[in-house]
């Protein structure tokens, strides 16, 4: 059945989509006061019931909040794990595109008590879209890995965890807490987006890891057991894909490199039902790593970029289709855009229609392979 009624779906996507202008508007009036927290969150609902419509109305099976309610892919959620404290330590991280580097300093964050979950995190959220969905809702949160990626072993308090085998039980015991609470909301399709694992293909970040004082060439392994741990009690019914992508804010990036690297480990060991992955330019590398993929997984192809408005060719499309199908079967294959089309409440540099130009490319172009 995957593939077809079951996530991840023929045509999918990501997760986040352009923020219209009212809630952005909405964000600065209740950053500056003009506004209640209850006034935003009306506009939030308005704009999530519209662009949940929009994404049924174009066919897709699998639907989002578009990640309306978050400034950040996954800094909204870290926060809200226990033990967590949010930090500034500005390290600039540098994005490329082709016209240049972009220098952004992201929020931090640092471990200063035992890990633990306090709450369901975007619960709330979570049940306001089921409420407005007909198709499957999809949530989507940052996976366990992107608590530790950044900032290493130095953003974790020794006096807290002196030895990290208690960090990584306790991490991966929080996140398993959080999928059982989600699927007691009634969720059945949730994604653990990961930018590690994809960075770790690049030798540049596998030396900065080295110069955080981690095993760059190891982490990787590190880093599946612990989402493995976190997956050990998966609900019934309840379908966990990972999505993997080198950077995506404004338009830019910040890793290269095929998925060589982790690919033999990643796709024979991680214990998800399917791989969202980056695969919209020569960057990406080749499809050859595809071959580690086991029966029974899906690939969702990232094969329409979310970093520019052009749209893609419907051939052009399904020749890359083929060619991933001579690594993996067809029938273990989906489509989808690289990325979300917002990573970050900034957006990427497109328009809406374009947007809604290239989910609706996905759609047909996948009923046209799969039927």
């Amino acid at each position: 059945m995957s593939g077809g009624k079951k996530p991840p779906f023929r045509a999918d996507h990501v997760g986040s989509l352009l923020r219209p202008k009212e809630v952005l508007r909405a964000r600065d009036d209740r950053m500056a006061g003009r506004i209640s927290a209850d006034e935003l969150r009306a506009v939030e609902d308005k704009a999530i019931r519209d662009v949940v419509k929009m994404q049924e109305d174009i066919g897709l099976l699998g639907v989002t909040d578009g990640e309306f309610r978050r400034a950040s892919w996954h800094m909204d959620y870290l926060y809200q794990v226990g033990g967590v404290t949010k930090t500034q330590d500005n390290l600039k991280v540098q994005f490329r595109n082709e016209q240049g580097v972009i220098e952004f300093t992201p929020a931090a964050l640092r471990v200063t008590g035992k890990l633990k979950l306090e709450k369901c995190i975007f619960g709330n959220d979570f049940q306001f879209l089921q409420s407005v969905a007909t198709a499957t809702p999809k949530l989507t949160i940052p996976s366990p890995s992107m608590m530790h990626y950044r900032g290493g072993r130095a953003a974790i308090d020794a006096s807290v965890y002196p030895a990290m085998e208690d960090f990584w039980l306790d991490l991966g015991k929080a996140y398993a807490e959080e999928l059982a609470a989600l699927a007691r909301l009634g969720c059945s399709y949730v994604q653990l987006d990961d930018t590690s694992l994809a960075y770790l293909n690049d030798p540049a970040q596998r030396r900065h890891i080295a110069e955080l004082g981690g095993d760059g060439e190891q982490q990787h392994l590190t880093y599946i057991r612990l989402i493995n741990a976190a997956l050990a009690g998966k609900p019934d019914g309840m379908t966990v894909c990972t999505h993997m992508c080198r950077g995506n804010f404004r338009s830019s990036w910040v890793a290269s490199g095929g998925y060589d690297h982790v690919a033999e480990a990643l796709f024979g060991q991680l214990a998800v039902d399917g791989f969202f992955l980056e695969y919209d330019d020569a960057r990406s590398g080749g499809f050859e790593p595809l071959r580690f993929v086991p029966k029974g997984k899906m690939v969702v192809l990232g094969l329409v970029t979310t970093k520019k408005g052009a749209l893609e060719k419907k051939d052009d499309l399904k020749r890359r289709i083929d060619e991933a199908a001579k690594y993996v079967p067809l029938e273990q294959i989906c489509l989808s855009p690289q990325c979300g089309f917002s990573s970050t409440v900034d957006g990427n540099a497109l328009t809406l229609d374009e947007q809604i130009a290239k989910l609706r490319l996905i759609v047909d172009t996948a009923r046209e392979v799969w039927g």
